[in-house]
């Protein structure tokens, strides 16, 4: 009896070192982006944290910080590289200085729908450039959507080339972005978005572009009386991990994270598609009018910002550039 009592005892004790062992062995990580709660990125990255503890068995316990409340996405980006943030998610524009490639995404009219967006985000033009920023200390999880840009400003409605003449435009702080409005006849301003709600409350600057949602989550609607729908460029997020934190992973974990990025790289699309359509309206109700392009105008604009892709195609990279739009022309003679 007194074997037997021992042999529970010892079992026990085992038991419970497996378990003590098994919580020290959870890893814990911080995931910052710069979007507001109420934007469909916040919601996909809180799916991720969930998804995440659930795929790895609570081995890997992730923390969303939304809002920038970890600081810019340059900061961010760094912070990532470094080792001192585990997880981002948004924009790799800072990345183009040491990978060109990066400012594929800039240039203006490439797309002409989501499906073909996706496909893009989905394909082998996309995973090269993970592997290209692989040196650069972080790992690519996933890409997903953040929404066609479009105009806005406080002036008067854009339906046509000529009506972009003059406005003081904030546009990302990036050569094609700078070029594209330049050609388009805009005063184009560079300006950190943290900047910008500010900028436009004060009449420094007449108007901005952005994704619709991106537009109506950050206030917009508040500081702006019109909306083209120009579409001009659509703008990816990508999902990045520190290498440091990955390279400590096991290989199960490693799986379960990559799982709970797919799904979330799935939710936040299907979000912003549906708040794309639904937003429209809100901007409305807001007391913002919100115009269509016409085909014949757009294509005006579209004619003048040819040059600009010209111009930027030896910077990026030709080859990759063929290598893209072949991409993007397979998704079309699929239809």
């Amino acid at each position: 009896m007194k074997k037997s009592m021992l042999k529970k005892i010892v079992v026990a004790l085992a038991l419970g070192a497996l378990a003590t062992g098994s919580a020290l062995a959870a890893v814990t990580g911080k995931v910052g982006h710069a979007m507001p709660e109420s934007h469909p990125q916040a919601a996909a990255m809180n799916k991720f944290v969930e998804l995440t503890a659930k795929y790895t068995n609570n081995n890997v316990q992730l923390k969303a910080f939304h809002s920038a409340t970890l600081g810019s996405d340059e900061k961010m980006l760094q912070a990532v590289q470094a080792g001192t943030q585990e997880f981002y998610i948004g924009t790799l524009a800072p990345f183009s200085t040491r990978v060109k490639e990066v400012q594929v995404w800039d240039l203006p009219f490439m797309f002409a729908n989501t499906k073909e967006v996706y496909a893009l985000l989905d394909g082998a033009s996309s995973k090269k450039i993970f592997t290209m920023i692989e040196p650069t200390g972080v790992h690519g999880l996933m890409w997903t959507g953040m929404g066609f840009r479009n105009l806005s400003n406080s002036k008067h409605p854009v339906t046509k080339l000529e009506d972009i003449a003059g406005l003081k435009i904030r546009v990302m702080a990036n050569p094609v972005a700078l070029e594209t409005w330049k050609t388009l006849g805009a005063n184009a301003v560079p300006m950190a978005f943290s900047e910008v709600f500010t900028a436009l409350e004060i009449k420094a600057i007449d108007g901005q572009e952005n994704p619709l949602v991106h537009m109506y989550a950050n206030k917009m609607q508040e500081v702006q009386k019109y909306i083209s729908l120009t579409n001009h460029v659509y703008t990816p997020v990508a999902l990045v991990v520190s290498k440091k934190f990955w390279d400590g992973l096991s290989d199960a974990d490693k799986q379960g994270v990559q799982k709970a990025a797919d799904e979330a790289k799935i939710l936040q699309r299907q979000l912003l598609d549906a708040g794309d359509k639904e937003v429209i309206g809100k901007f409305g109700a807001a007391g913002v009018k919100v115009d269509a392009v016409a085909p014949a105008d757009l294509a005006k604009i579209q004619d003048k910002v040819k040059p600009v892709v010209t111009k930027f195609a030896p910077q990026i990279g030709e080859d990759f550039i063929k290598e893209f739009y072949a991409e993007i022309d397979k998704v079309r003679a699929a239809k």
